[in-house]
């Protein structure tokens, strides 16, 4: 009621509340939005840091410092075991930790280090599957051994899985499994787990290799979209498939993929590089005895190149003599080479 005693029906408050309340809707949307650029700067920061992939590491280094550490001997195995072991450890343990089955900002919105960790992770299980089918085997009726049968199946769980089981907690035991083996190899009393240098353990790991680069190679060419002639039944009259193909096909990797397949290739061939330069050292009397040995330095040299640095905060996908470059091709180029140098590697160790 006003002082003349008319009753007041004015709801709106008081001047002075209006006043303060106007004053303080605009500093509160101003602080959020504040918040909402410092968050997505810190978002975009940690995802820059945490796509840093790791560097190369000298694996003859890596492999008598970790024989020093654990008081192992450094025979013939050793070395591949551990590089193997070291290349699983820095998957797991680079910035920002193993990103792929991250289903929280902002690693859920990153897509080219995922794919490093997947083109990695391939090599790593096809590997740890020859340790375990050949190179730690005698012969075909020779009995596996337990630890390598354990890690393999640690390594093959769904690169995205996060719960139940997480994926890093799988590998992780494939890593032990691993080191438990190289521990029994290192240990002369310990008959059970052995590695056999043999040009025939060798061969059976790079045919592996020989495909997986094939494949990859292929895939970058499909950049700027290819037709291709099908040749899958080439070179037998007889031969057949499960369904009729096409005689031409036209082949093209869509355009938000080909920074997917440009960055596993990335890891692919860093993996290989480490794995390669191993079995210089394990394998080295039988490429010594094949005349091989600067084969498999030239194969590490050509897919080294494939490591340097790219400048572009994008993946170029230029056509083939266009006026930007090709990642993707500048990379198949290299790993094609690469490719052939293997399979004119198995070659060399088929014979004699």
């Amino acid at each position: 009621m006003d002082p003349s005693g008319e009753l007041n029906t004015d709801t709106r408050p008081p001047g002075f509340i209006r006043r303060v309340f106007g004053r303080l809707r605009p500093a509160r949307s101003h602080g959020l939005l504040l918040l909402l650029c410092v968050l997505l700067l810190a978002g975009y920061g940690l995802s820059f840091y945490w796509s840093r992939e790791p560097d190369l590491f000298d694996v003859q280094e890596r492999t008598r410092a970790t024989a020093a550490a654990r008081n192992q001997r450094v025979v013939t195995g050793y070395t591949i075991t551990s590089t193997l072991i070291e290349v699983a450890t820095r998957l797991l343990g680079k910035p920002g930790g193993y990103l792929s089955n991250d289903v929280l900002p902002p690693g859920v919105f990153m897509d080219n280090m995922p794919s490093w960790e997947f083109g990695v992770l391939v090599q790593i299980r096809d590997l740890t599957r020859s340790l375990r089918n050949d190179m730690s085997r005698a012969q075909t009726q020779s009995q596996e051994n337990l630890d390598l049968a354990a890690a393999d199946p640690q390594f093959s769980v769904n690169s995205d899985a996060w719960l139940f089981p997480a994926a890093e907690t799988e590998y992780r035991k494939g890593i032990a499994a691993l080191e438990r083996y190289r521990a029994g190899v290192s240990d002369t009393g310990n008959s059970q787990a052995q590695f056999f240098s043999r040009a025939d353990n060798l061969r059976g790991w790079l045919k592996i290799v020989a495909a997986r680069l094939g494949s990859l190679s292929q895939r970058l060419s499909a950049s700027v979209g290819q037709q291709r002639i099908n040749t899958d039944l080439a070179g037998d009259a007889a031969a057949q498939q499960s369904t009729p193909g096409t005689g031409e096909m036209a082949v093209k990797t869509p355009w938000l993929e080909v920074d997917d397949v440009f960055y596993e290739a990335r890891g692919t061939c860093w993996a290989l590089v480490h794995f390669l330069r191993a079995a210089e050292t394990d394998f080295k009397e039988v490429l010594e005895k094949k005349n091989a040995l600067r084969s498999v330095q030239q194969i590490t040299r050509e897919l080294e190149a494939t490591q340097r640095t790219v400048w572009s905060p994008i993946v170029l996908n230029g056509s083939d003599f266009g006026f930007t470059a090709n990642y993707s091709l500048v990379m198949s180029s290299y790993i094609a080479r690469a490719n052939a140098g293997i399979i004119d590697l198995d070659h060399l160790l088929s014979q004699g």
